[in-house]
């Protein structure tokens, strides 16, 4: 079983740092990813497998989690699945699997990014980098968006249609407010991405469907006939006006 944590050095009026979680049972792959994060400031906790990455996010509640698909026992999917139920922690998978449908089934258990092995130390830190600023940006002093019965509240980081509490994951609730920030306009994939991630990625990336698709189960009555998340084929998607959704 791996099990490492390292704690950088802190003065005395320096917050904690954030602590990460590592899920890899490759040790020289965790012992990597541990190096790097630890030398860019991150308090880093590793486990090799998925029962013990399950109890430490229980125990140590982690500000984000790097999470291998292929583990022994409770494999990748199923620990992201778990975490999902109770926990809206930054997740980003590391895969070695070629399929892009595994990946996307990742990303439709609520997963938020994903790196293909092999990769460079320095894009996972800045995906690290990119999710948790992300994360400490949402609050600040602007008041809820509202577009029809639906009202986004960065704040409090909660969505509310007709008043009835929608949960969302961050990146669902990042992509939600890009959209609400200007109903009406037309957003291509690339620039969803660009604005989520601040990283361009290489090929055709259909991880904006599938964060789709989840807002849509959760945001719609229908999700195969949306009213507010809307489709404008072959360019990419809209948020509708609160004239179109009628309230």
């Amino acid at each position: 079983m791996i099990r490492w944590v390292t704690v950088p050095g802190l003065g005395d009026n320096t917050l904690p740092a954030d602590l990460i979680l590592v899920v890899e049972d490759e040790p020289k792959i965790a012992r990597q990813a541990h190096d790097y994060l630890v030398k860019s400031g991150y308090r880093v906790l590793v486990a090799g497998d998925g029962t013990n990455a399950l109890a430490m996010a229980r125990s140590e509640r982690p500000n984000l989690v790097v999470l291998d698909l292929n583990l022994p026992g409770i494999d990748g999917l199923d620990v992201c699945r778990a975490l999902r139920r109770t926990s809206d922690v930054p997740i980003i998978m590391l895969t070695a699997r070629v399929e892009l449908e595994d990946r996307l089934i990742g990303l439709e258990l609520g997963a938020d990014d994903y790196i293909t092995k092999p990769f460079s130390p320095r894009e996972l830190v800045a995906r690290v980098r990119v999710l948790l600023r992300r994360v400490h940006g949402e609050v600040s002093g602007a008041g809820p968006i509202r577009v029809g019965d639906l009202e986004i509240s960065a704040e409090q980081h909660r969505v509310t249609r007709a008043g009835r509490v929608i949960t969302l994951t961050r990146t669902e609730f990042s992509l939600l407010s890009i959209l609400a920030a200007h109903p009406g306009q037309v957003y291509s994939r690339a620039q969803l991405l660009d604005q989520l991630h601040g990283i361009r990625y290489d090929g055709i990336d259909r991880s904006i469907d599938a964060h789709m698709k989840n807002l849509r189960r959760k945001l719609e009555d229908d999700p195969s006939s949306p009213v507010y998340l809307l489709t404008v084929y072959g360019v990419g998607y809209r948020l509708a006006t609160a004239d179109e959704i009628g309230s």
